[in-house]
């Protein structure tokens, strides 16, 4: 299980996460296999999940763009918070392919990230998060959810991480 490092409070008063700029962004989470089942087993209906294993993003209600399908516009709150997709537990760090790569990243675009990257305390947390992730449960999630890596623009470099072979 991910902790999470940003408090419930700072996430609700951001506008950040969740919204995307076009429907097919690389920015919507990818799904693992156990989670798309799990989602089908609440009755999520499947339109929400894309033929690439990715959350469906639908229109935003109040602006330009797209938001995910279990993000409240109007709250800021996620109807399935507490069963969300490991991406989602993972955010603002993002495993991202970099020239062949597995690489753990973080995405400078979250004002959380911006306003305490040089703290002990998130420097404490990143380095917990870079051993779950490289422990070997984890590295056979990866090799069995290729889709979860993902190659994502404008983001900070923290480790590269071990990989199975064949990943």
């Amino acid at each position: 299980m991910i902790a999470q490092i940003i408090p419930q409070e700072f996430c609700l008063k951001c506008r950040g996460c969740c919204r995307f700029k076009k429907l097919d962004s690389a920015w919507s989470p990818c799904l693992l296999e156990e989670e798309i089942q799990d989602l089908l087993d609440k009755k999520i209906p499947p339109a929400c999940i894309s033929a690439n294993k990715k959350l469906m993003p639908i229109p935003d209600p109040a602006e330009e763009g797209f938001i995910c399908p279990f993000l409240r516009a109007e709250d800021n709150r996620c109807k399935i918070y507490d069963f969300r997709p490991f991406e989602c537990r993972l955010y603002p760090f993002l495993i991202n392919l970099r020239k062949g790569r597995v690489v753990l990243t973080l995405d400078l675009n979250c004002p959380y990230v911006t306003e305490n990257l040089k703290k002990e305390e998130f420097k404490k947390y990143t380095e917990s998060l870079i051993s779950f992730l490289n422990s070997p449960a984890q590295i056979k999630l990866l090799k069995e959810n290729p889709q979860i890596i993902q190659a994502y623009e404008d983001v900070l470099d923290i480790i590269e991480l071990e990989t199975p072979d064949g990943a």
